[in-house]
């Protein structure tokens, strides 16, 4: 598993996230958050992933992400990913939401890209920050998480579903390399 721990980074109180040959998220459920709704953080890399490509399987690493858990309504959700929530549900106790956008900060793809996850339509991502220029400085971000879900969701819903729950992670498995990233203040308003 991805390994957290809470350190110190420059005077600021940080969730550390290592992922070397591995994967893991930090989920903090909410109690349906009515969007739009701004969420703000900030992040920063100290070590990321130059193998990672988004767009393909084996490539399907993130040094950092920082993701919004949504209760899509299972009706507009397309049948064959319906079914295989039904049976992702049905193996865990843990919430699966049914909708997912992941902010990242990749290595090579442009700020802005919107793609969907290589190994399902479920989550979505937006790459925010692209590049090694920024490494070891925090950098802030405030998205309107409602607009966001809108643009990377629309071919699926044209309103906004509650939040139902925030994660961080990173992960390196498909790459089998390492990473190490920050995140602090993150803030749901």
């Amino acid at each position: 598993f991805t390994r957290f721990s809470v350190v110190e980074v420059d005077g600021k109180r940080a969730l550390k996230i290592e992922a070397d040959l591995s994967y893991g998220n930090l989920v903090h459920p909410v109690k349906e958050v009515a969007a739009p709704a701004q969420l703000s953080w900030q992040w920063r890399i100290e070590k990321p992933i130059e193998a990672a490509d988004l767009r393909e399987k084996r490539g399907d690493d993130t040094a950092v992400k920082v993701c919004v858990f949504f209760d899509l309504p299972m009706d507009n959700v397309p049948f064959a990913d319906r079914q295989l929530l039904r049976l992702a549900r049905s193996k865990t106790s843990d919430p699966v939401p049914t909708a997912t956008v992941c902010y990242v900060w990749d290595a090579k793809l442009a700020a802005g890209t919107t793609l969907d996850n290589a190994f399902t339509r479920r989550m979505r991502y937006i790459v925010l920050e692209s590049g090694t220029d920024r490494l070891n400085k925090w950098v802030a971000e405030k998205r309107d998480v409602g607009a966001d879900f809108l643009k990377v969701f629309s071919d699926e819903s044209k309103t906004v579903p509650p939040i139902v729950g925030i994660a961080v992670g990173a992960d390196s498995d498909n790459t089998q390399s390492h990473s190490v990233a920050y995140v602090s203040a993150i803030t749901l308003e």
